[in-house]
């Protein structure tokens, strides 16, 4: 992890309730928080971060058992991977950095991040960009054989321990690589810079971000579930603007209307396809960032 794909961004620790944050800092503006999917960190916004931080102020985050943050312990009722818990770390770190109120935007699994975060802390995040996810009740409630193959991961990573862990320690790269290439409209490793391929491939190596990683989707299968099913039944909805991005290629481009799905959880919500597959910002930078800076500049 010697190269530094951020330059001229700090480097950060925060302690939050049960987890150490790592984050990077840089640029100056309204604070905007990135928050990274599986299986993947921070390095993920390398391509945009430099041009988000001429207008941003701009903290890219390692959720809790990712890249260089912690990796606590779960529990039994599969709270301290939750999105919920990992929202509480985030608006800590926020909050450190004397940040009340911010913009977010999430990718993947950062994406679920983001959007508990906007449903338990409406007074914090002022706009909301999702990239590339539908949420995780509309994927569970709607998981058939349509678009069971592309989700198969969220079955396989959330059995119990230590199947997954067993399975993916013994090739943790080329599993990684797998994932990865998969994903893309391309089907191939190209569309990531080298010297972030390596940084993934260094951190997902490590036995205990594998088995937290693992947890995450545990959590997704239980408390998240719950949580979203709570939400649903009480007919809250997310407050603030949100846009909703996906790949043309991507994951949540297997549900037959990922816009639609938003709009049942959100008030207010815009949103379109961007010519790439899972990995927006990095397959599609540009695309990205021209879909996104009109709307958190508002």
């Amino acid at each position: 992890m010697s190269v530094d794909l951020f330059p001229g961004f700090e480097t950060h620790i925060v302690d939050a309730a049960d987890a150490t944050i790592h984050a990077r800092r840089g640029g100056s503006g309204p604070p905007l928080l990135l928050l990274h999917g599986y299986p993947q960190t921070h390095v993920m916004w390398h391509r945009i971060a430099p041009a988000l931080a001429e207008r941003f102020t701009v903290v890219a985050a390692d959720l809790r058992g990712y890249g260089q943050s912690s990796c606590p312990p779960n529990d039994e009722q599969r709270f301290n991977y939750s999105k919920r818990a990992m929202a509480n770390d985030n608006v800590e770190l926020m909050e450190s950095f004397g940040f009340e109120d911010f913009r977010v935007v999430g990718h993947d699994r950062g994406g679920r991040v983001a959007y508990r975060m906007a449903l338990d802390y409406p007074d914090k995040v002022n706009r909301l960009a999702v990239l590339d996810i539908i949420p995780t009740h509309a994927v569970w409630a709607g998981l058939s054989a349509h678009n069971a193959m592309g989700f198969y991961h969220w079955l396989f990573l959330a059995q119990p321990e230590p199947f997954p862990e067993t399975l993916i320690g013994r090739a943790p790269v080329e599993f990684l690589d797998h994932t990865l290439s998969s994903w893309t409209k391309k089907r191939d490793l190209s569309p990531f810079d080298a010297d972030a391929l390596t940084h993934y491939r260094l951190s997902f190596g490590d036995p205990a971000r594998i088995h937290a990683s693992c947890e995450d989707y545990r959590s997704g299968q239980t408390y998240d579930y719950r949580a979203d099913a709570a939400d649903r039944e009480a007919g809250k909805k997310i407050p603030c603007p949100v846009l909703a991005l996906w790949g043309s290629a991507g994951l949540a481009a297997k549900s037959e209307t990922p816009l639609a799905a938003w709009h049942e959880w959100t008030v207010n919500v815009e949103g379109a396809a961007i010519d790439s597959g899972h990995f927006l910002a990095e397959e599609n930078p540009q695309a990205t960032l021209d879909a996104l800076m009109p709307f958190l500049r508002k």
